[in-house]
């Protein structure tokens, strides 16, 4: 194994005194990846010096070089991918073919932090939303209260010929407290408060009139704050956003894959996030808002008037009109954050990279086989591929493609795995 490529995986824990460094590498063995945990070691600090340091020093112990390192993976911490000092950077230098390709799964997640945390606006929207489930407590009396004024209102819409009936429509919705690591129920706590919203209003209401002391007092705020025309535009825009993500959200964190698919469906993603940011986009979004607001008789802000903020001074939005707050600073800009960040995390390389490596896809009798990828796929590793054998490479793939479609072995393969387990059995075969 020390004279062969491999792939290192680190995670740096922290604890509350110390901070430890688990590193393990991925060989190949028989077309099938191993894992292999080498150890857990303790590092001063993790800045990006220390733990490269630290990763050298270990696979030294086990003779195996930095620079047969042909693939990383790790959190998104900026120590560990920072592009001028992270731990892939320095790698990097030593073993330029070394990629590093985050858990996309977890990369799409990162993106909705970025959005609900990082943007002031989306921020303030969740803390509204936190400060709601704090206020229901999910007493089973409050919880009571919502049921009843929901049953009330579905039966209402009915009568005026609002919603329709049949099986698997108007079903039960909860207000689970959404969790920080499964940003999936952030989705569904906006759907849902969007369709319980006059159900929920009784709830705040009734613990403003009837509640004693600090209770009464939350309550009431919350339904000021519920019943403002600029937390129904972020509870819109929120839904917009997660709602246009979450097939690409669902798709990435599929056991099994296709990885064309999955680059195909972020593009996807990323135009249709573009469409919704231009002035048809914006005119159909402000449409469905107001529509919103209207029904449930609430009072929407004049767009050429001036911006009062909510719970924050006015010293910050000076001059600020409601059309420049509620356009620009939230709907472009929740929307801006959301492409950057897909453009940051899903950066051209990584989805090039494999790209590249889907053509060696045996599905459906090697359809997806393009000689132009390969060899592109074979200048991401100079270091593993001389000029001559790059320049003979394009006739080594000719021979390749014709051997494995006229080999029965190679028939009804499904995936890289099987044909990478195939390839070693078959060892000598094709002169590949």
């Amino acid at each position: 194994m020390n004279d062969l490529p491999f792939l290192l995986m680190s995670l740096v824990m922290h604890t509350k005194i110390n901070n430890w460094l688990f590193a393990c590498v991925m060989s190949i063995k028989k077309g099938e990846p191993v894992e292999r945990f080498l150890g857990l070691v303790h590092v001063e600090d993790t800045t990006s010096l220390t733990l490269k340091k630290t990763i050298q020093s270990l696979l030294i112990k086990y003779q195996l070089p930095l620079s047969k390192v042909r693939g990383k993976g790790y959190d998104g911490a900026s120590n560990m991918k920072g592009h001028a000092n992270g731990l892939k950077k320095l790698i990097m230098k030593e073993s330029p073919s070394a990629y590093y390709v985050h858990c996309f799964a977890h990369q799409r997640q990162l993106t909705l932090v970025a959005v609900a945390k990082e943007n002031i606006d989306g921020q303030w929207f969740f803390w509204q939303l936190a400060y709601l489930l704090n206020v229901l407590d999910m007493s089973c009396k409050k919880i009571c209260v919502v049921r009843i004024a929901q049953a009330e209102y579905m039966i209402e819409a009915l009568k005026l010929g609002e919603i329709e009936t049949g099986q698997g429509l108007n079903q039960e919705m909860g207000l689970a407290r959404p969790g920080d690591t499964r940003w999936g129920s952030h989705y569904r706590i906006v759907m849902h408060v969007m369709h319980l919203y006059p159900s929920i209003k009784k709830v705040p209401f009734r613990v403003g009139k009837e509640g004693k002391g600090a209770e009464a007092l939350g309550a009431q705020t919350l339904l000021r704050v519920f019943n403002l025309f600029e937390f129904v535009f972020l509870l819109h825009l929120m839904n917009e956003i997660f709602g246009y993500t979450n097939d690409l959200c669902n798709a990435l964190q599929k056991r099994k894959q296709y990885i064309v698919n999955a680059m195909d469906l972020l593009e996807f993603t990323k135009v249709e996030l573009d469409v919704l940011r231009k002035d048809v986009g914006w005119e159909e979004f402000f449409k469905n808002d107001t529509s919103f607001c209207e029904k449930h008789k609430l009072k929407i802000v004049d767009m050429d008037g001036k911006y009062i903020p909510i719970q924050r001074s006015t010293k910050f939005y000076r001059g600020a009109t409601n059309y420049h707050r509620f356009h620009a600073d939230m709907f472009l800009g929740v929307i801006d954050r959301q492409l950057q960040e897909l453009n940051s995390r899903f950066d051209d390389v990584n989805t090039e990279l494999l790209r590249c490596m889907a053509a060696f896809n045996p599905a459906n009798s090697f359809c997806a086989f393009d000689i132009e990828k390969l060899v592109k796929l074979a200048g991401f590793y100079p270091h593993d591929f001389d000029l001559e054998e790059i320049n003979q490479l394009r006739f080594q793939l000719r021979h390749y493609i014709t051997g494995v479609r006229n080999d029965d072995n190679f028939k009804n393969l499904r995936s890289l795995a099987e044909l990478s387990r195939m390839l070693v059995k078959r060892d000598g075969f094709f002169s590949v």
